[in-house]
Protein backbone atom coordinates (compact mmCIF):
# COMPACT_ATOMS: atom_id res chain seq x y z
CA UNK A 1 0.00 0.00 0.00
CA UNK A 2 1.43 3.35 -0.98
CA UNK A 3 1.11 6.37 1.24
CA UNK A 4 -1.66 8.74 0.07
CA UNK A 5 -0.75 12.02 -1.52
CA UNK A 6 -1.51 15.34 0.13
CA UNK A 7 -4.57 15.74 -2.11
CA UNK A 8 -5.84 12.24 -1.26
CA UNK A 9 -5.39 12.94 2.46
CA UNK A 10 -7.29 16.22 2.13
CA UNK A 11 -10.16 14.46 0.34
CA UNK A 12 -10.26 11.74 3.01
CA UNK A 13 -10.20 14.15 5.94
CA UNK A 14 -12.84 16.35 4.35
CA UNK A 15 -15.12 13.35 3.79
CA UNK A 16 -14.54 12.24 7.41
CA UNK A 17 -15.26 15.74 8.75
CA UNK A 18 -18.49 16.04 6.72
CA UNK A 19 -19.63 12.61 7.89
CA UNK A 20 -18.89 13.43 11.55
CA UNK A 21 -20.74 16.75 11.23
CA UNK A 22 -23.77 14.89 9.89
CA UNK A 23 -23.62 12.42 12.80
CA UNK A 24 -23.38 15.28 15.29
CA UNK A 25 -26.20 17.22 13.64
CA UNK A 26 -28.43 14.13 13.74
CA UNK A 27 -27.35 13.25 17.29
CA UNK A 28 -26.00 9.86 16.23
CA UNK A 29 -23.25 8.56 18.47
CA UNK A 30 -22.44 5.40 16.54
CA UNK A 31 -21.11 5.16 13.02
CA UNK A 32 -23.97 3.91 10.89
CA UNK A 33 -24.37 2.81 7.30
CA UNK A 34 -28.08 3.63 7.13
CA UNK A 35 -30.06 6.76 7.83
CA UNK A 36 -29.57 10.43 7.02
CA UNK A 37 -25.76 10.15 6.88
CA UNK A 38 -25.56 6.99 4.77
CA UNK A 39 -24.39 8.73 1.59
CA UNK A 40 -21.71 10.63 3.47
CA UNK A 41 -20.57 7.35 5.05
CA UNK A 42 -20.21 5.81 1.58
CA UNK A 43 -18.19 8.79 0.38
CA UNK A 44 -16.04 8.62 3.53
CA UNK A 45 -15.33 4.91 2.99
CA UNK A 46 -14.60 5.52 -0.69
CA UNK A 47 -12.26 8.45 0.04
CA UNK A 48 -10.22 6.81 2.82
CA UNK A 49 -8.37 3.53 3.13
CA UNK A 50 -9.98 0.83 5.28
CA UNK A 51 -7.27 1.31 7.90
CA UNK A 52 -7.98 5.02 8.14
CA UNK A 53 -11.74 4.44 8.37
CA UNK A 54 -11.19 2.02 11.27
CA UNK A 55 -8.83 4.47 12.94
CA UNK A 56 -11.17 7.45 12.58
CA UNK A 57 -14.20 5.41 13.76
CA UNK A 58 -12.29 4.34 16.89
CA UNK A 59 -11.10 7.89 17.42
CA UNK A 60 -14.66 9.22 17.29
CA UNK A 61 -15.81 6.60 19.80
CA UNK A 62 -12.96 7.54 22.11
CA UNK A 63 -13.60 11.27 21.80
CA UNK A 64 -17.30 10.77 22.60
CA UNK A 65 -16.41 8.58 25.59
CA UNK A 66 -13.87 11.15 26.80
CA UNK A 67 -16.42 13.96 26.48
CA UNK A 68 -18.99 11.94 28.44
CA UNK A 69 -16.54 11.21 31.26
CA UNK A 70 -15.49 14.87 31.39
CA UNK A 71 -19.07 16.16 31.57
CA UNK A 72 -20.82 13.41 33.53
CA UNK A 73 -17.97 11.88 35.48
CA UNK A 74 -17.74 8.16 35.97
CA UNK A 75 -19.27 5.64 38.32
CA UNK A 76 -16.66 3.56 40.14
CA UNK A 77 -17.07 -0.18 39.90
CA UNK A 78 -18.57 -1.97 42.86
CA UNK A 79 -15.47 -3.97 43.63
CA UNK A 80 -17.00 -5.69 46.68
CA UNK A 81 -18.06 -8.61 44.49
CA UNK A 82 -14.43 -9.16 43.50
CA UNK A 83 -13.15 -9.56 47.06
Amino acid sequence: MSFPTKKEREVCWSAKDNYWLCLDKNNQKESVKEGPCAELRKLYEKSCSNQWVKHFDRKRSYLLFKEKVETEGYAPLDDSKYK
